[in-house]
């Protein structure tokens, strides 16, 4: 049996830095003019996201990484029940947050956070865990395998649903779908479960008007570019505008209270904007090569659990990733999420951290 690494994979620890890096030098550009709009400080946002993201994320990410990832297995169910907690918490009088008529975010004392970003750590620690106790066994079973991994992750994303969080549901969904189909459940089960999601999807859009305005716009983004489609076509001209090499950095013009949450979902626009077509191809590539290295982790992962928990993870920074610049780019409808290790938001920020020093922690044991 071989001996335990005491080193993190290099190419993942080092490829997150520079992703990291760029984030921030990208969003001290793409947030100064909304910086002065609201608070009269063009680095207000890269100064919060330094205090409020990247510090106790980098701190996380470094607890994570040295303790023993196997820890978390007996946490599996309190992961669960976290989860559970964590989302029921936006609905107290008091606690929860609403803003613009959903309701994701909780103050807690004098910070506040969004606990959908965390219940993406703590649900696939439980769906990981679970999955370790029960894929050689029960994994294939109709009524002690897939039956109670649904009313599980039914709970998570009904209360998701009421919030409402399109975007955190598909990810939580689909990360945990990926973790059961690698522990070996049966294919003809996600058909299954893909036909059921895509007419819960339809059906959501159907009796939510905002959410047929965003599909209808995402089918004809050209039908009221001063209403609905203001944000998507706004976003087609700063990456429009950037050509192959970008107008330089700090020179974009959409970040000047044109395009809508320049610093948040929409950082990657700009980005196209400033640094063109080439530079926007390599952070994708960048992104796409970090993701690879959490499933060789996964493969090479000494045990289930934590095989599992990299796939997971894995998956999770995939489809958010997708999420995120499909949406800019106008193959997919503008959901809200924000692009990995790059957006500004403390809560997911240190979140993605986390899951970051999760993997790192199985890289040092792998095979």
């Amino acid at each position: 049996m071989r001996g335990v690494r005491q080193r993190i994979d290099r190419p993942f620890l080092t490829t997150l830095i520079a992703i990291v890096v760029f984030g921030l030098v990208m969003l001290l550009s793409a947030s100064g003019p909304l910086g002065i709009q609201r608070f009269n400080d063009s680095w207000f946002f890269f100064k919060h996201q330094i205090v409020y993201g990247i510090i106790p994320g980098i701190i996380l990410f470094y607890v994570f990484s040295r303790l023993d990832y196997k820890k978390l297995r007996s946490l599996s169910f309190a992961g669960l029940v976290a989860s559970i907690l964590l989302l029921v918490l936006v609905y107290l009088p008091g606690i929860g947050l609403h803003f613009g008529g959903a309701g994701r975010w909780v103050r807690l004392g004098f910070f506040s956070f969004q606990p959908s970003e965390f219940v993406k750590v703590t649900f696939l620690i439980y769906v990981a865990g679970w999955m370790a106790a029960r894929y050689e066994t029960t994994a294939r079973s109709l009524q002690e395998g897939l039956i109670p991994f649904l009313c599980a992750l039914g709970a998570v994303l009904l209360l998701l649903i009421l919030q409402p969080n399109t975007g955190s549901m598909t990810i939580i969904a689909g990360s945990a779908l990926a973790v059961y189909l690698v522990a070996g459940a049966p294919l003809v089960w996600f058909a299954g479960i893909g036909a059921f999601g895509v007419g819960l999807i339809a059906l959501l859009i159907k009796i939510t008007p905002y959410r047929a305005a965003r599909f209808m716009t995402f089918l004809h983004p050209e039908l009221d570019p001063q209403g609905i489609g203001y944000h998507i076509n706004q976003a087609f001209l700063a990456i429009g505008s950037g050509g192959p090499f970008g107008l330089g950095y700090g020179q974009s013009r959409q970040k000047y209270l044109y395009l809508p949450e320049v610093a948040g979902d929409s950082i990657f626009a700009i980005i196209a904007e400033e640094m063109g077509f080439i530079v926007s191809v390599f952070l994708i590539l960048a992104m796409a090569f970090l993701i690879y290295r959490c499933f060789i982790i996964a493969k090479r992962a000494p045990d289930a659990f934590g095989k599992f928990l990299a796939v997971g993870i894995g998956s999770w920074f995939a489809i958010q990733s997708i999420f995120n610049i499909g949406s800019m780019i106008g193959l997919l409808p503008i959901t809200g999420v924000t692009l990995p290790f790059i957006s500004y938001g403390s809560s997911s920020m240190v979140a993605l951290f986390i899951a970051a020093g999760i993997i790192a922690s199985i890289s040092r044991q792998m095979r």
